[in-house]
């Protein structure tokens, strides 16, 4: 049977979570750590990979439009690293440019408002990222 993905979306304040079904088709929100603390981050990321028995974390990286690097993209690279300290499970990075855009469409189309909103937005952000991924590796099946 094939393990699951989970991908993370990492912010300043909180980080969604989202975890592929069993035959990485699908993509759902499971909510998220808020924290700022990286390390503390990282330590229930991999409690969340162990608990959902996945094969690869997928973590969202904020590439700039024009394609070029910043600090958040630098800051994604820094937790990607410090996942492989923590965990055994191989951790990737996924451009994410525009989750979050699409996310608060979503949430406007669902006339979600207030602190729901904010409680919800890193989720989604989470689940559009990997549901972006899985996507990705059907259209790539030797990456898979």
């Amino acid at each position: 049977m094939t393990k699951r993905i989970l991908s993370v979306d990492l912010g300043d304040r909180r980080t969604g979570l989202a975890v592929s079904d069993e035959t990485c088709t699908l993509a759902s929100g499971i909510g998220c750590i808020k924290e700022d603390y990286i390390v503390y981050i990282a330590d229930e990321v991999a409690k969340k990979a162990a608990e959902y028995d996945v094969r690869l974390i997928v973590v969202g990286n904020p590439i700039n439009m024009n394609g070029t690097r910043g600090p958040r993209s630098e800051k994604a690279q820094g937790f990607v690293s410090l996942l492989s300290e923590k965990t055994d499970i191989p951790a990737v990075l996924f451009d994410e440019r525009l989750t979050t855009v699409s996310a608060h469409q979503y949430m406007n189309m669902t006339n979600t408002r207030g602190k729901k909103r904010k409680e919800t937005v890193d989720t989604l952000s989470a689940q559009i990222i990997l549901q972006n991924y899985l996507d990705y590796l059907k259209n790539h099946p030797s990456e898979n």
